[in-house]
């Protein structure tokens, strides 16, 4: 299967950690091959693989490092 790219919007994020904090969660999950946060722009690019990861663990991992998905 091919990769899909996907922009989430996080809210919450204000500093470095955030960034980190959130491409970090994102980056531990099977299927995913790039996470990369805009603070400026509240959002996460995301590239995944859709046959192993879905878009409820990604909001899910969001969620879990303490953001709220928008």
């Amino acid at each position: 299967m091919g990769d899909k790219m996907m922009d989430i919007s996080v809210a919450g994020m204000t500093c470095g950690h955030c960034k980190m904090a959130v491409e970090n969660a994102l980056k531990t999950l099977d299927g995913v091959t790039m996470a990369e946060v805009d603070l400026s722009a509240n959002k996460v690019a995301v590239k995944f693989d859709e046959s192993q990861v879905s878009y409820e663990k990604l909001k899910k991992s969001i969620k879990d490092a303490g953001y709220e998905v928008q």
